[in-house]
Order: structure tokens, then sequence, then C-alpha cells
């Protein structure tokens, strides 16, 4: 147990202590403030499209749109000016708005139901004005129907006015829709942090075996403690890493998200209320509950895939074959998030309902079923049984492989190399 824990200690104080556990977690909470931030930030650079004055040119080949269109357009959001321009001005029109002169110019036609439009502009990747001027023209197209049908203003309000529906769940314990919004955001910040933890950590565990096999100082350590002590020593290490990482930058989160949802809804701007209304729900914004199964899945699935990562590394000769041996493992962790993902929408399905229960799929599927509120308890607890028998199970075998796999040099298949590594475990002391 005292080597085991010096193995640990070593493990953990070496990668702490290096730039590239440093420059990671410095990139990582940068990456986190810049995307919880990433509004204000375009807003500062660019300023709010909302905000901007356009000024646009209305060429109408129909001779009765320009006027209830002009007057729709600067009558909406206040920051849009129309200029009417004659048909036989296309090119100039053109013109105008490749050197500058206008931001766009807008073609209409028709009449009532079979007015239509064209946007040109030196790009379309903006879709604010755009969006306006065609709210604009289908209001004028409106209009001009409602009037062929004789339809009263007030009458037409009416038709337009949206049905209210709303979502009520009969079973007590269902989540409510708020609450669902709510766990569908949570779910998708975790299943990622899940899936980079597992397989970034897996890999870190395969290489660091790698690399003290090429180097030769295997033969030293294996002097000094037993392969198996090592083998947990730096499975554990490397966990204790990734907590330490991610307690980082999950405070760095906390303190900007903080910030986030105190800005004042009415000088909001960007959108940024619709996504706040998504956490106006009376309660705490973050369950505890979902949280802790979080924390849960996410130290099976570490424990699960670090030591096959560590069976794998012990085998490997070269550091340059680490990505070969580990590649079907990340195969599995990338299957797990794509199910996951995709599954978002419906998570009663029978895929992820059996794949659920899968140990290589459970952290991840498991997971997005319980933030949805599609597994009972009695579910969680099986599945979470499943892979502590099937840890156990892997550990037992990669015990033995890799206390014959740190002695193998030489190189040969996967396979093959699993089996030698098993027969010299059986030599080995």
């Amino acid at each position: 147990m005292r080597k085991m824990l010096i193995v640990l200690a070593h493990t953990y104080w070496t990668k702490i202590k290096s730039k590239t556990f440093l420059f990671t977690t410095l990139m990582m909470a940068v990456f986190m403030l810049v995307f919880l931030n990433l509004n204000n930030i375009i807003q500062f650079f660019d300023g709010d499209a909302s905000e901007q004055a356009y000024d646009v040119l209305i060429m109408d080949e129909s001779g009765g749109l320009y006027e209830p269109l002009a007057e729709e357009i600067e009558s909406g959001s206040g920051q849009i000016t129309a200029n009417e321009a004659s048909p036989e001005e296309e090119e100039d029109a053109e013109n105008a708005v490749m050197e500058g002169h206008y931001d766009a110019y807008l073609q209409v036609d028709g009449q009532a139901d079979d007015i239509e439009g064209h946007f040109y502009a030196p790009t379309i990747n903006e879709t604010f004005l755009p969006s306006q001027l065609q709210s604009a023209l289908q209001n004028v197209r409106e209009g001009q129907i409602a009037d062929v049908l004789q339809i009263e203003e007030e009458e037409l309000e009416a038709l337009n006015e949206p049905v209210p529906f709303g979502q009520t769940a009969l079973d007590e314990t269902a989540r409510s829709e708020a609450e669902l919004n709510q766990a569908r955001l949570l779910v998708n910040i975790l299943l990622f942090l899940i899936y980079f933890s597992v397989l970034f950590l897996g890999n870190m565990i395969a290489s660091e075996v790698a690399t003290e096999k090429s180097s030769r100082v295997m033969e030293l350590l294996i002097s000094s403690a037993s392969p198996v002590q090592q083998m947990f020593g730096k499975i554990i290490g490397v966990g204790l890493i990734g907590l330490t990482q991610y307690t980082l930058i999950f405070m760095v989160a906390v303190l900007s998200f903080a910030q986030f949802v105190g800005i004042d809804p009415p000088t909001d701007p960007g959108g940024m209320m619709e996504q706040q209304e998504m956490f106006a729900v009376d309660g705490p914004v973050f369950s505890l509950e979902l949280f802790l199964f979080a924390f849960l899945f996410f130290i099976l699935g570490y424990l699960l895939y670090a030591t096959l990562a560590a069976m794998l590394g012990s085998i490997v000769t070269r550091i340059e074959d680490v990505g070969q041996a580990v590649g079907p493992m990340n195969m599995l962790v990338i299957l797990a998030l794509m199910i996951s993902v995709f599954s978002m929408g419906n998570p009663s399905a029978t895929i992820v309902t059996v794949t659920s229960y899968i140990p290589f799929f459970t952290p991840m599927i498991m997971f997005l079923r319980v933030g949805m509120g599609e597994a009972a308890i009695w579910e969680v607890l099986l599945s979470a049984g499943i892979m502590v028998v099937t840890i156990a199970l892997l550990t037992i075998i990669a015990a033995k492989v890799y206390r014959g796999g740190v002695l193998l040099y030489n190189q040969t298949r996967m396979w093959k190399s699993l089996k030698q590594a098993l027969l010299l475990s059986k030599k080995t002391p």
C-alpha cells in the first residue's frame, strides 16, 4: 500500500507541476470564460446587429409595394432606412451596394398572395437584416390579402394570435418543461465533460506507461514496486490530476456563470434574455442530484476506461503505438457520446435503454436517461452495479496483463501481445 501511494504521489505531483498541465488548465479555463461570455465578446468587437443602422434600397417591380413596405420597415426596428430605386437602376443599385453606399437592396414584385422578394447583399452571412425585411414584406402581404378578403385589422390580429399551448407531466416524478430545459443544458455540458475526461485521462495513462517502457524506466520501477501497485498508483494519481484540473475550471465557470445570470434583462442585448429564461424557474438553477449522478458516472467511467488504458499501454513498446492500441477504446467512448447526443430528443428509445446497461456506454447514456428523467432509481443502481462488477473483473485481467506486459519489448500484434503478457505474468512473482 505504501509503495502504491508513493507511485500515486509521484505521478500526481510530477504532472501537476508540469508545463503541460498548467498550459492545458489555463487554455480550458480561458475556453470556458470565452464560451460563457461569447455573446458579450462578439458585441464588444462588432456591436449588436439589432442596434446598428442600415440603409436599404427597395426595388419595386410591381409599382405599388414600395410605400407600404417602406412604412412597415421604418416603423419596425427603427434601425433600417428604406430608399427607393427603380427596376431600371438594378445595375446601379448593385454597384452602390458593393461600393458600400448601401447595405443591401431588396427586389419585390407581385400583389396580395403573389408577393415575393429577393434579398441582395455582398454576403448573406448576417441574418438580422434579411429577417427584418422578410418580416416586413410578410406583414405587407398579409395586409393586402386582408384588404382583398375585407378582413378587419382586429380580425386579422385574432387570426395571427398564437394558440396558448402548455405541457404538464401527469407523472409526479417527471420533470416539468422548464426543468427539462435546464436538464438538457446541464446534460450536454456534463456529457462532454465525462467524454473528454475519460478520453483525455485514459490516453494520459496509456502514454505514461508506454513512455516509461520506451525509456527503460519501467525496469527500475518494477524493482521498487510491483507492477500492480504501479498500475493502481497511476490510475488513482491521474484521476486526482483530472479532478484537480476540473475543480479549477469549474470554479472559473461558476464565477463567470454567476455574472452571466446576474445581467439585468432589460439591458441585456443579443438574445441573452432568452437564454436566461431557461433558468427562470422556482428552485435552484443547478440540481445537486444531477451533479451527484454525474460525479458517480464520471468516477465509474474513469475507473473502467483508465484500467483498460493502463492494460493497453503496458503491451505497447513504443510511444508511437499508443494511439493504435487505445484506438478501439476511444471508438467506444465516441460511439457512446454519439448515441447520447442524437438521443437527446428521444431518451426513451429502445437503443438508449439497452445501451445504458452496457458498461462501456453506461457512464454517458445512463446519465442521459437520469438527466432527462427517464431512469428509475433501481435502473441507475442496477447499471452502476453492473459497472462495478465489470470494473472488478477488468481489474483482475488488467493486473495480470500489466504484470507481464511491462516486461514485453517485442513489437507484435496487440492480441498476440496480450497473450504473451498473460503467459509472462504467470512467471512473474
